[in-house]
């Protein structure tokens, strides 16, 4: 494994030009931050306050009160900060970079002279701080921070925040490590290590890469540092009494042994693939090829053993956790729309450790489901859980069942999924491509123009696509008179058949795929056009039999869309449906769908349940059914349409 020499290209060096995915950009930049803004600012009519922005005013002595809401709260303001500053590198806003200045001053002032910066414990319990790593997320909300900063700061120049945050990871830098008098703890909530690289490659200060490496490295040595830490505080807990030992295990931090012993993803699904995420950074940085080793079995357990067909993790509410291999429960489920979003940034970096098509897999899996799936088709709802089956009245009267939502929500007292979607959704277009050496890879098919520099020479890659809805992806290669290097497309895992055009002519794929991507490697001359056609057809997709909750059931599939059943389609009682294995499905555009989004259709069964008394509970089994024509809608966008039935796993025969 070498060190670090992948490059990611800069927002500004990516402009989207797709129909689909300009209408979540312009809804970032023209509905969600704004929203959000003013969620932030506890300003949403019937939604749950923040506190954010009043606790921030408070700690900069601009408002007098007393802090509220929970410990982390830094977190959600931290995160629309970074997706404003993505919105800004892609399109100046003079109100947005207003309000973003605003933040960005109050923190200056709310920072205490040694660099520390936490509203909570600036204001809440001033004497305390760093004393509870365990549970009381100061390195959690610290990352959140320095990420936003350093995105600011690559967006638009402006050092302000960026020093701000210096300052905080000296004072961090001064108060953790291995030397004497130093303490030698880890954050209960992993976040800060992707901060921390972040911040080592914009400035080049190798104590921040040094202070990571050590976070990552310390984690399940012996003796374990949250007990210690507990010791100390006579077992005083955040979210228990004294002398009460929290429910959370080792496991569930992801400290029960060193991280290079991993075998496993366990315990609380988002701070295992934070965790994990900063493991492959640190290997990334350092090509230490033992800990690239221990992110590959983490990355195959997850997604071989421990993944939705819509790319969420996080089987169980309690502990938004991670339970066994193929315990994936479909009524009950989690799938927190944080954890998709961590799963995507540890695919992308397992991306830049080794170019293979199946991580890229994994992101678009993730991303045109379960993380689309968390906001509303307008931009001012969202889900924390996603679910995929969802029966209304059990999630009103079943306790089991209350974290599952059948709309989505104004807004949460707990709020870490809203902003995190909208810094992912600005950030869209640092996904699309990448450069290794003298090639260019695309990663995701998304209509935009890419601007890059090959050996000082510039050249542009207008990529143009109907994608998800279409399967035909049209790239030219502009801007340059002649110059040889290799592109690279990736052949997606869904796609059976394929076809590839090179100025009208065809080529074989076969002998230029590797690793999941079609190199083609040749002399470029300006207005060279590849057109890349992939094969886009519905398919039923059955579970490994270990996988019980969906034994005897199919889900439909169309590309990387993951497609759904609602009751607004399909009636009441969407468990008496079924389908034949042999079922013959229809894809088409749909009007009444956003965008004209494609649906389908077929044949199916219902039991005929009008054929039961109704005080008639069991009886011998009979075959009473009738044939139905089903409608499956794209998952992300189920809940959009009134509140009722979801199914995504089909009962087959």
């Amino acid at each position: 494994m070498n060190k670090f020499t992948e490059c990611t290209f800069p927002l500004k060096n990516v402009r989207i030009k797709d129909e689909f995915w300009n209408r979540y950009t312009n809804l970032v930049r023209e509905v969600i931050l704004p929203y959000q803004w003013n969620a932030l600012n506890d300003r949403i009519p019937d939604a749950p306050p923040s506190y954010a922005v009043r606790n921030l005013r408070i700690a900069a002595g601009v408002e007098e009160g007393e802090y509220q809401g929970l410990v982390f709260q830094d977190s959600d303001m931290a995160k629309w900060l970074e997706a404003a500053s993505y919105s800004l590198a892609v399109q100046p806003d003079e109100t947005l970079e207003s309000q973003v200045d605003e933040i960005i001053d109050l923190i200056g002032k709310a920072q205490l002279p040694d660099g520390y910066m936490n509203t909570y414990y600036i204001v809440k319990e001033p004497g305390r701080r760093w004393t509870n790593l365990w549970e009381c997320h100061e390195l959690y909300c610290a990352g959140h921070l320095i990420e936003a900063a350093v995105a600011h700061y690559e967006a638009t120049g402006k050092r302000k925040f960026l020093d701000i945050m210096c300052r905080f990871a000296d004072h961090i830098d001064s108060v953790f490590g291995p030397e004497p008098g130093k303490k030698r703890g880890y954050p209960g909530h992993e976040e800060i290590e992707l901060a921390l690289f972040k911040l080592y490659r914009v400035t080049g200060e190798e104590r921040y890469l040094n202070l990571a490496l050590f976070f990552i490295n310390e984690r399940g040595k012996t003796p374990y540092y949250f007990d210690v830490e507990a010791e100390e505080r006579g077992w005083v807990h955040h979210w228990a009494h004294k002398g009460q030992r929290p429910s959370q295990t080792k496991e569930y931090n992801q400290y029960h042994l060193p991280v290079r012993e991993q075998k496993k993803a366990v315990g609380h699904a988002v701070r295992a693939v934070y965790l994990y995420s900063g493991m492959a950074d640190a290997a990334l940085e350092t090509g230490d090829e033992e800990l690239g080793d221990a992110c590959r079995t983490l990355w195959n357990n997850i997604t071989g053993r421990q993944m939705y067909i819509t790319g969420g993790i996080g089987s169980t509410h309690i502990g938004e956790a991670f339970t066994f291999d193929y315990d994936l429960p479909n009524d009950t489920v989690y799938q927190e729309t944080c954890a998709s979003i961590g799963l995507l940034l540890f695919s992308r970096r397992m991306l830049q450790l080794e170019k293979h098509g199946k991580y890229a897999d994994v992101m678009e899996r993730a991303l045109y489901n379960s993380i689309l799936s968390g906001i509303a088709l307008d931009g001012n709802r969202f889900f924390y859980c996603n679910p995929m089956e969802v029966w209304p009245e059990a999630s009103e009267k079943n306790p089991c069942r209350r974290h599952i939502k059948p709309e989505r929500q104004k807004w949460y007292g707990c709020a870490c999924c809203p902003p995190n979607i909208a810094r992912l959704l600005s950030s869209i277009g640092g996904y699309i491509y990448s450069r290794d050496g003298n090639t260019i890879y695309t990663h995701l098919y998304i209509g935009s123009e890419l601007e890059a520099e090959l050996d000082g020479e510039k050249v542009i890659l207008a990529q143009k696509t109907d994608y998800p809805w279409d399967g035909e992806v049209t790239i030219q290669v502009m801007g340059i008179t002649e110059k040889e290097f290799d592109l690279a497309l990736r052949m997606p895992g869904w796609c059976d058949q394929a076809s590839l055009k090179i100025n009208g002519e065809e080529c074989s794929i076969g002998y230029r795929l590797r690793d999941g991507y079609i190199h083609i490697e040749r002399t470029w001359t300006n207005g060279d056009t590849i057109v890349f056609q992939m094969e886009m057809k519905p398919q039923l997709i059955q579970a490994h039999p270990q996988v019980r909750a969906n034994a005897g059931r199919a889900a439909i599939q169309r590309g990387p869309v993951v497609y759904c059943l609602e009751e607004v389609d399909n009636g009441k009682n969407l468990s008496a449906i079924s389908i034949s294995h042999d079922i013959r499905l229809d894809a088409y555009r749909d009007a009444a769908l956003p965008g004209n989004a494609v649906a389908v259709r077929g044949q199916g069964m219902r039991i005929n349940d009008s054929l039961w008394d109704e005080n008639e509970l069991y009886r011998p089994l009979q075959l009473n059914v009738t044939p139905v024509t089903i409608k499956a809608v794209p998952y992300f966008m189920w809940g959009n349409r009134g509140i009722g039935e979801m199914l995504v796993w089909i009962r087959c025969q």
